[in-house]
């Protein structure tokens, strides 16, 4: 029997086995009790609320599905009932807020609540009342495996030392070529095209109020390419996931009136609200961002290269030209050091940088200023029109992990390394101590770990 083979047997097995044995729960439903871990227990109605969850969230699930999910739910009961044997708390507060976001997401995803209850067969206080337990004891499970981590012995320079002589220099890691970065900024007259783009945007309001329909002027003028497509229509979603001022705007509105302009970190906008349900509501929109023109494009570069003439001419540092001329707050401060905006670092691998930057800085040597060109911020969804001219301060060629260069990175890799060790440890030896019943309907699972072999009712 082929591997592809083989699979399809097993879940056309497990299927027709919980049909013939199994028990009925909720809606009509099947449920059985597939393995025990201690005195917690494993049903077939956990395994295949878990397959929903994946693909509510769009995740695909193959053949091995149930059996991957099988193992990581055996292994978070060992971490479970350690913790409840240690005492662990509950982070009430994390699990709501966690809680909050789930339900947002999956109402979203499918569509509203009816949705949510006809996917999982179930009453949303009862989802909630399963996921929050759920949650609880994924709190407690993460707080268990955080102590067993914080429990290995400090990792000093002899062991990070000892870890690179030990490791063949071809598993050593490889550092990516990075580079540091100084900017100077300026943005084109904001205030003119945020104008412009309103005076639009009324007048296409003018257009719907007068009879157009909106979903043509959405699928016309939007700029939104998503939802134009739909005629501006963005589907049934929690408040929570857009911004504020577009959320509170939307539930302020009655079905069918058009909002006045609503600006947000993405442009400016109308809504016209289709539906609303408690938190949830579906509208539709039509998005206009700011505009600029050559002139404001040329004004910039004007300045700019004027600044790298002086530059150049070692009339000014780029680090005071920066904090004078700048215009970008995150950086003028700092004497135009460029900054990642997720991890803090002020060194940048290649794609961390925005296109537009490394395209005008990827010729450069260290020391070197590109010419002026037009790049994006981080502000909203896609940034923000902005002209600018970069420094490269250095440029760390890519290169194998060394102690000396590289000892950050090799500490973080050596604890990680420990503390996986340190985690395998614990569930092995759990696996060994505690009383495990599977059933042999998964048998044929590929399991991680091989001390699940020994656990199946008929190894017994």
């Amino acid at each position: 029997m082929t591997h592809i083979m083989k699979w399809t047997a097993v879940l056309l097995a497990l299927c027709l086995y919980v049909s013939a044995h199994a028990q009925k729960y909720g809606d009509g439903l099947i449920d059985k009790t597939v393995a025990v871990v201690g005195n917690e227990m494993i049903s077939v109605s956990q395994l295949e609320e878990e397959v929903q969850m994946m693909r509510a969230q769009g995740i695909a699930s193959d053949r091995n599905a149930r059996c991957e999910l099988l193992e990581q739910l055996m292994e978070s009961k060992l971490f479970l009932m350690q913790a409840r044997l240690d005492s662990l708390a509950v982070n009430s507060e994390g699990v709501e807020g966690e809680l909050r976001n789930r339900m947002d997401m999956v109402r979203t995803q499918l569509g509203g609540d009816a949705e949510v209850e006809k996917y999982f067969g179930k009453p949303l206080y009862k989802l909630r009342q399963e996921w929050r337990k759920s949650l609880e004891d994924m709190t407690l499970t993460q707080q268990m495996q955080q102590n067993i981590m914080n429990n290995i012995p400090e990792i000093t320079p002899y062991d990070v030392q000892n870890y690179i002589d030990a490791t063949d220099p071809e598993d050593l890691p490889v550092v990516p070529v990075k580079y540091q970065l100084s900017q100077i900024c300026i943005y084109p007259d904001r205030e003119a095209a945020n104008s412009a783009v309103k005076e639009r945007l009324l007048a296409i309001r003018e257009r719907i109020i007068n009879g157009e329909k909106f979903a043509t002027l959405a699928r016309i003028y939007s700029q939104d390419p998503a939802s134009a497509r739909r005629g501006g229509e963005l589907g049934m979603a929690s408040k929570s996931i857009f911004w504020p001022a577009f959320s509170d705007a939307a539930m302020a509105l009655k079905p069918g009136i058009v909002s006045q302009i609503v600006e947000t970190p993405d442009g400016f906008h109308i809504i016209e609200v289709l539906e609303k349900q408690g938190d949830m509501f579906n509208a539709r929109h039509i998005l206009l961002k700011p505009e600029y023109t050559s002139e404001d494009r040329d004004k910039a570069f004007r300045v700019l290269d004027s600044l790298k003439t002086e530059l150049a001419n070692g009339a000014v540092t780029f680090d005071l030209a920066a904090r004078f001329y700048s215009e970008d707050p995150a950086t003028k401060t700092n004497g135009g050091q460029m900054s990642d905006p997720n991890t803090g670092s002020s060194y940048f691998e290649i794609d961390q940088l925005k296109p537009q930057d490394y395209a005008a800085i990827k010729d450069l040597k260290e020391g070197e200023i590109s010419v002026p060109f037009e790049s994006l911020d981080n502000e909203g969804r896609s940034g923000n029109t902005v002209y600018k001219i970069i420094k490269v301060d250095r440029i760390i060629p890519a290169h194998t992990a060394s102690f000396s260069e590289d000892y950050d990175l090799m500490l973080s890799q050596v604890k990680h390394e420990k503390s996986m060790e340190a985690i395998d440890d614990f569930i092995n030896e759990k696996i060994a101590s505690t009383y495990i019943v599977i059933d042999p309907l998964f048998k044929d699972c590929p399991f991680n770990r091989e001390g699940w072999s020994t656990k199946f009712k008929d190894a017994e």
